[in-house]
Protein backbone atom coordinates (compact mmCIF):
# COMPACT_ATOMS: atom_id res chain seq x y z
CA UNK A 1 0.00 0.00 0.00
CA UNK A 2 1.18 3.41 -1.02
CA UNK A 3 1.23 5.96 1.75
CA UNK A 4 2.49 9.57 1.56
CA UNK A 5 5.64 9.55 2.56
CA UNK A 6 7.66 12.07 4.51
CA UNK A 7 10.42 13.88 2.18
CA UNK A 8 13.30 15.32 4.47
CA UNK A 9 15.21 18.03 1.97
CA UNK A 10 17.75 18.54 4.45
CA UNK A 11 18.02 22.40 3.56
CA UNK A 12 21.44 23.71 3.92
CA UNK A 13 21.33 26.38 6.93
CA UNK A 14 23.06 29.08 4.77
CA UNK A 15 20.49 28.66 2.33
CA UNK A 16 16.54 30.01 2.03
CA UNK A 17 15.71 27.84 -0.85
CA UNK A 18 16.72 25.21 -3.23
CA UNK A 19 16.36 25.50 -7.01
CA UNK A 20 17.03 21.74 -8.34
CA UNK A 21 16.65 19.73 -11.94
CA UNK A 22 15.17 16.47 -11.59
CA UNK A 23 14.66 13.32 -14.47
CA UNK A 24 12.33 11.06 -15.03
CA UNK A 25 13.42 9.04 -12.10
CA UNK A 26 11.76 11.74 -9.84
CA UNK A 27 8.48 10.74 -11.64
CA UNK A 28 8.40 7.57 -10.13
CA UNK A 29 8.58 9.38 -6.17
CA UNK A 30 5.54 8.36 -3.91
CA UNK A 31 2.17 10.31 -2.61
CA UNK A 32 4.64 12.67 -0.65
CA UNK A 33 4.74 16.20 1.45
CA UNK A 34 7.23 18.02 2.99
CA UNK A 35 6.70 21.54 5.48
CA UNK A 36 8.29 23.24 2.35
CA UNK A 37 6.71 25.11 -0.21
CA UNK A 38 6.97 24.32 -3.87
CA UNK A 39 6.94 25.29 -7.36
CA UNK A 40 7.31 22.41 -9.73
CA UNK A 41 7.62 23.16 -13.93
CA UNK A 42 7.35 20.41 -15.98
CA UNK A 43 9.95 20.55 -18.83
CA UNK A 44 9.61 17.48 -20.53
CA UNK A 45 6.93 14.06 -20.22
CA UNK A 46 3.11 13.68 -19.52
CA UNK A 47 1.20 11.77 -17.62
CA UNK A 48 -1.47 12.58 -14.15
CA UNK A 49 -0.64 14.69 -11.36
CA UNK A 50 -1.97 14.10 -8.03
CA UNK A 51 -2.30 16.99 -5.57
CA UNK A 52 -4.10 15.83 -2.26
CA UNK A 53 -7.76 14.54 -3.82
CA UNK A 54 -7.23 16.31 -7.35
CA UNK A 55 -6.16 14.09 -10.42
CA UNK A 56 -4.70 16.16 -13.55
CA UNK A 57 -3.15 15.38 -16.69
CA UNK A 58 0.29 17.31 -16.94
CA UNK A 59 2.42 18.30 -20.14
CA UNK A 60 5.80 20.17 -20.63
CA UNK A 61 4.88 23.30 -19.49
CA UNK A 62 3.00 22.57 -16.45
CA UNK A 63 3.79 25.06 -13.70
CA UNK A 64 2.22 23.93 -10.04
CA UNK A 65 2.82 25.79 -6.89
CA UNK A 66 2.14 23.47 -3.51
CA UNK A 67 1.90 24.80 -0.09
CA UNK A 68 3.71 23.21 2.92
CA UNK A 69 2.95 19.44 3.71
CA UNK A 70 0.17 19.00 0.81
CA UNK A 71 0.57 15.72 -0.63
CA UNK A 72 1.32 15.60 -4.27
CA UNK A 73 2.98 13.37 -6.85
CA UNK A 74 3.34 13.20 -10.82
CA UNK A 75 2.76 10.07 -12.66
CA UNK A 76 3.97 9.17 -16.39
CA UNK A 77 1.62 7.75 -18.55
CA UNK A 78 2.58 3.66 -18.60
CA UNK A 79 3.09 4.07 -22.51
CA UNK A 80 5.36 6.90 -22.06
CA UNK A 81 7.75 6.08 -19.22
CA UNK A 82 11.08 5.29 -20.82
CA UNK A 83 10.83 5.80 -24.11
CA UNK A 84 10.83 9.84 -23.79
CA UNK A 85 12.68 11.66 -22.16
CA UNK A 86 11.02 13.72 -18.78
CA UNK A 87 12.41 16.60 -16.70
CA UNK A 88 11.61 18.92 -14.59
CA UNK A 89 12.50 22.04 -12.14
CA UNK A 90 11.62 22.19 -9.06
CA UNK A 91 11.97 25.50 -6.62
CA UNK A 92 11.19 24.40 -2.30
CA UNK A 93 11.72 27.11 0.47
CA UNK A 94 9.71 26.79 4.11
CA UNK A 95 7.37 29.90 4.51
CA UNK A 96 9.55 31.26 7.40
CA UNK A 97 12.64 31.22 5.21
CA UNK A 98 13.40 34.97 5.36
CA UNK A 99 12.18 34.97 8.69
CA UNK A 100 9.01 34.70 10.92
CA UNK A 101 6.22 37.10 9.81
CA UNK A 102 8.82 38.48 6.37
CA UNK A 103 5.69 37.71 4.11
CA UNK A 104 3.32 39.67 6.55
CA UNK A 105 5.13 43.07 5.68
CA UNK A 106 3.87 45.72 3.43
CA UNK A 107 6.10 45.20 0.50
CA UNK A 108 6.02 41.24 0.54
CA UNK A 109 2.14 41.12 1.75
CA UNK A 110 1.15 40.07 -1.79
CA UNK A 111 3.46 36.76 -2.20
CA UNK A 112 2.48 36.32 1.67
CA UNK A 113 -1.55 36.02 1.02
CA UNK A 114 -0.36 33.90 -2.33
CA UNK A 115 1.39 31.52 -0.01
CA UNK A 116 -1.36 31.20 2.01
CA UNK A 117 -3.52 29.73 -0.61
CA UNK A 118 -1.03 27.74 -2.17
CA UNK A 119 -2.44 24.98 0.79
CA UNK A 120 -5.06 24.07 -2.09
CA UNK A 121 -2.19 23.90 -4.59
CA UNK A 122 -2.54 26.19 -7.66
CA UNK A 123 -1.92 25.45 -11.44
CA UNK A 124 -0.54 28.75 -13.51
CA UNK A 125 -1.25 28.93 -17.28
CA UNK A 126 -0.77 31.06 -19.89
CA UNK A 127 1.95 34.33 -20.03
CA UNK A 128 2.11 33.66 -16.71
CA UNK A 129 3.46 30.67 -16.94
CA UNK A 130 5.86 31.32 -19.86
CA UNK A 131 7.60 34.25 -18.31
CA UNK A 132 7.74 31.91 -14.82
CA UNK A 133 9.05 29.31 -16.91
CA UNK A 134 11.39 31.52 -18.22
CA UNK A 135 12.60 32.61 -14.99
CA UNK A 136 13.03 29.78 -12.95
CA UNK A 137 15.33 27.83 -15.46
CA UNK A 138 17.67 31.59 -15.53
CA UNK A 139 17.61 30.93 -11.68
CA UNK A 140 18.62 27.27 -12.16
CA UNK A 141 21.43 28.72 -14.06
CA UNK A 142 22.75 31.70 -12.22
CA UNK A 143 25.68 31.53 -10.18
CA UNK A 144 25.45 34.88 -8.15
CA UNK A 145 23.08 34.16 -4.71
CA UNK A 146 22.10 37.92 -4.58
CA UNK A 147 20.89 37.51 -8.39
CA UNK A 148 19.13 34.46 -7.37
CA UNK A 149 17.37 35.42 -4.37
CA UNK A 150 16.38 38.20 -6.64
CA UNK A 151 14.60 36.21 -9.19
CA UNK A 152 12.90 34.08 -6.55
CA UNK A 153 11.04 36.77 -5.41
CA UNK A 154 10.67 38.05 -8.63
CA UNK A 155 8.79 34.73 -9.12
CA UNK A 156 6.33 34.65 -6.62
CA UNK A 157 5.57 38.73 -7.06
CA UNK A 158 4.78 37.77 -10.53
CA UNK A 159 2.32 34.57 -9.58
CA UNK A 160 0.86 36.79 -6.75
CA UNK A 161 -0.36 39.33 -9.14
CA UNK A 162 -1.58 36.66 -11.77
CA UNK A 163 -5.42 35.76 -12.44
CA UNK A 164 -4.30 33.09 -14.80
CA UNK A 165 -4.44 30.15 -12.52
CA UNK A 166 -6.61 26.84 -11.13
CA UNK A 167 -7.42 25.78 -7.74
CA UNK A 168 -6.48 21.91 -7.78
CA UNK A 169 -7.58 20.81 -4.58
CA UNK A 170 -10.06 23.68 -3.66
CA UNK A 171 -12.79 20.86 -2.83
CA UNK A 172 -10.57 19.01 -0.23
CA UNK A 173 -9.94 21.32 1.96
CA UNK A 174 -10.37 19.53 5.17
CA UNK A 175 -11.34 20.84 8.17
CA UNK A 176 -8.87 18.99 10.73
CA UNK A 177 -5.98 21.33 12.15
CA UNK A 178 -3.95 18.34 14.01
CA UNK A 179 -0.84 16.93 12.53
CA UNK A 180 -1.93 13.61 13.67
CA UNK A 181 -5.75 14.02 12.03
CA UNK A 182 -4.00 15.25 9.07
CA UNK A 183 -1.50 12.36 8.25
CA UNK A 184 -4.33 10.15 9.33
CA UNK A 185 -6.47 11.79 6.40
CA UNK A 186 -3.56 11.95 3.96
CA UNK A 187 -2.56 7.86 4.46
CA UNK A 188 -6.45 7.33 3.12
CA UNK A 189 -5.76 9.49 0.26
CA UNK A 190 -2.37 7.48 -0.48
CA UNK A 191 -4.32 5.04 -0.52
CA UNK A 192 -6.90 5.79 -3.13
CA UNK A 193 -4.94 7.12 -5.11
CA UNK A 194 -2.97 4.15 -5.10
CA UNK A 195 -6.09 1.90 -5.49
CA UNK A 196 -8.65 3.21 -7.44
CA UNK A 197 -8.01 1.75 -10.75
CA UNK A 198 -8.63 -1.55 -9.21
CA UNK A 199 -10.85 -2.82 -6.22
CA UNK A 200 -10.88 -0.75 -3.49
CA UNK A 201 -12.84 -1.17 0.36
CA UNK A 202 -14.11 0.88 2.86
CA UNK A 203 -12.80 -1.67 5.17
CA UNK A 204 -8.96 -1.52 4.30
CA UNK A 205 -9.43 2.09 4.38
CA UNK A 206 -11.23 2.39 7.74
CA UNK A 207 -8.34 -0.23 9.03
CA UNK A 208 -5.59 2.27 7.16
CA UNK A 209 -7.03 5.19 9.72
CA UNK A 210 -7.43 2.71 12.71
CA UNK A 211 -11.03 3.06 13.01
CA UNK A 212 -13.90 1.08 12.83
CA UNK A 213 -16.09 1.13 9.12
CA UNK A 214 -18.80 3.62 11.06
CA UNK A 215 -17.12 5.74 12.79
CA UNK A 216 -14.21 6.32 9.48
CA UNK A 217 -17.17 7.33 7.19
CA UNK A 218 -18.01 10.09 9.67
CA UNK A 219 -14.93 10.89 10.30
CA UNK A 220 -14.10 11.31 6.62
CA UNK A 221 -16.97 13.27 5.47
CA UNK A 222 -16.10 15.74 8.57
CA UNK A 223 -12.55 16.09 7.35
CA UNK A 224 -13.08 16.00 3.69
CA UNK A 225 -16.94 17.66 3.39
CA UNK A 226 -17.47 14.51 1.20
CA UNK A 227 -17.87 10.44 1.77
CA UNK A 228 -15.11 8.18 1.05
CA UNK A 229 -17.33 6.40 -2.03
CA UNK A 230 -17.75 10.30 -4.02
CA UNK A 231 -14.18 10.72 -3.54
CA UNK A 232 -13.53 7.15 -5.26
CA UNK A 233 -15.89 7.74 -7.68
CA UNK A 234 -14.52 11.43 -8.42
CA UNK A 235 -11.26 9.81 -8.73
CA UNK A 236 -12.75 7.44 -11.47
CA UNK A 237 -14.76 9.20 -13.17
CA UNK A 238 -12.27 11.85 -13.98
CA UNK A 239 -9.63 9.57 -15.06
CA UNK A 240 -12.53 7.94 -17.10
CA UNK A 241 -12.60 11.74 -18.62
CA UNK A 242 -9.40 11.92 -19.79
CA UNK A 243 -9.08 8.63 -21.41
CA UNK A 244 -12.18 9.61 -22.69
CA UNK A 245 -10.20 12.89 -24.36
CA UNK A 246 -6.86 11.53 -24.42
CA UNK A 247 -7.58 8.15 -26.42
CA UNK A 248 -9.49 6.08 -28.92
CA UNK A 249 -10.39 2.91 -26.21
CA UNK A 250 -13.79 1.99 -26.33
CA UNK A 251 -15.95 3.45 -23.63
CA UNK A 252 -16.12 -0.11 -22.11
CA UNK A 253 -12.28 -0.79 -21.68
CA UNK A 254 -12.21 3.19 -20.16
CA UNK A 255 -15.10 1.67 -17.91
CA UNK A 256 -13.19 -1.13 -16.38
CA UNK A 257 -9.53 0.81 -16.50
CA UNK A 258 -11.16 3.54 -14.51
CA UNK A 259 -12.10 1.21 -11.49
CA UNK A 260 -15.95 0.36 -12.55
CA UNK A 261 -16.89 -2.67 -12.47
CA UNK A 262 -20.28 -2.73 -14.59
CA UNK A 263 -20.56 -0.55 -17.74
CA UNK A 264 -24.15 0.07 -16.83
CA UNK A 265 -23.45 1.95 -13.92
CA UNK A 266 -20.01 3.74 -15.40
CA UNK A 267 -23.13 5.27 -17.56
CA UNK A 268 -25.41 6.49 -15.05
CA UNK A 269 -22.84 7.52 -12.69
CA UNK A 270 -21.18 9.23 -15.67
CA UNK A 271 -24.44 11.18 -16.63
CA UNK A 272 -25.13 12.37 -13.49
CA UNK A 273 -21.55 14.01 -12.82
CA UNK A 274 -21.22 15.05 -16.22
CA UNK A 275 -24.96 16.11 -17.45
CA UNK A 276 -23.96 13.99 -20.71
CA UNK A 277 -23.00 10.25 -21.87
CA UNK A 278 -19.19 9.28 -21.86
CA UNK A 279 -19.33 9.40 -26.10
CA UNK A 280 -21.17 12.74 -25.84
CA UNK A 281 -18.21 14.02 -23.98
CA UNK A 282 -15.14 12.61 -26.17
CA UNK A 283 -17.21 14.15 -29.09
CA UNK A 284 -17.48 17.74 -27.24
CA UNK A 285 -14.07 17.89 -26.00
CA UNK A 286 -12.05 15.86 -27.70
CA UNK A 287 -10.86 18.80 -30.21
CA UNK A 288 -9.99 21.34 -27.00
CA UNK A 289 -8.23 19.08 -24.82
CA UNK A 290 -5.02 20.54 -23.87
CA UNK A 291 -3.05 19.92 -20.26
CA UNK A 292 -4.35 22.70 -18.48
CA UNK A 293 -6.99 20.78 -16.05
CA UNK A 294 -9.76 23.07 -16.46
CA UNK A 295 -11.89 20.59 -17.91
CA UNK A 296 -10.59 17.43 -15.41
CA UNK A 297 -11.11 19.43 -12.36
CA UNK A 298 -13.09 17.12 -9.72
Amino acid sequence: MMKPTFESLHTMTDHSFLVRRFNEKAFSAPYHYHPELELTLILEGEGKRYVGNNMSPFGAGDLVLLGSNLPHCWKLEDGIKHKKPASSAVLQFRPDCFGEGFFRRNETRSIGRLLQKSGSGIQFYGATAAEAATRLQNMEKENHPFKKMITFFEILQLLAESNELIWLNKKGETLLHSFDDQSRINNVMAYIVDHFRQQITLENAASIAGMTPTAFCKYFKRATRKTFIETVTEFRINYSMQQLVHTDQPVSHICFESGFGDVSYFYKTFREKKKMSPLQYRKKFRKEAVFTGTENAL
